[in-house]
């Protein structure tokens, strides 16, 4: 089993702590990218909207979110008892990622057979949009 990202919020508090900290960064981010592209101050205003800085910041949260991979045994061994489980995938394969939030009491999982950095990247964005975007 491996462990990949640094966020494993325990509480809600803790879930939105952790995503107002990475806000700062989402708009050097997106102000630096504009720059990089040229943006004069007047394009820069028109485009980059409310709206943009908030998906950049969902989006480095999600990219931040803890997952795990390991075989199917691996999974269900680090299912915490009583927490519900969403699994996106098939069952016939070798690999699972998986994000435990304890903050929801809920275990969001993907099954994958070899693109593992796939599977975390899109489980990150599942976990972030079934778990934290209500809570943050």
């Amino acid at each position: 089993m491996e462990t990949h990202g640094i966020f494993a919020p325990e509480t809600e508090g803790a879930a939105h702590e952790q995503y107002e900290d990475v806000g700062p960064v989402a708009q050097t981010v997106v102000k630096e990218t504009a720059k990089a592209m040229d943006f004069d101050r007047e394009e820069y205003g028109e485009r980059v909207t409310g709206d943009v800085i908030a998906t950049a910041r969902d989006a480095l949260f999600a990219s931040l979110l803890e997952i795990k991979t390991g075989t199917r045994d691996e999974f269900e061994a680090d299912v915490p008892d009583g927490f519900e489980v969403h699994v996106e995938g098939s069952e016939n394969v070798d690999n699972v990622a998986w994000h435990v939030a304890p903050s929801a009491e809920a275990v969001v999982a993907a099954t994958y057979q070899q693109k593992e950095d796939a599977a975390i990247a899109t489980l990150q964005r599942i976990a972030f949009g079934r778990v934290y975007r209500d809570i943050v």
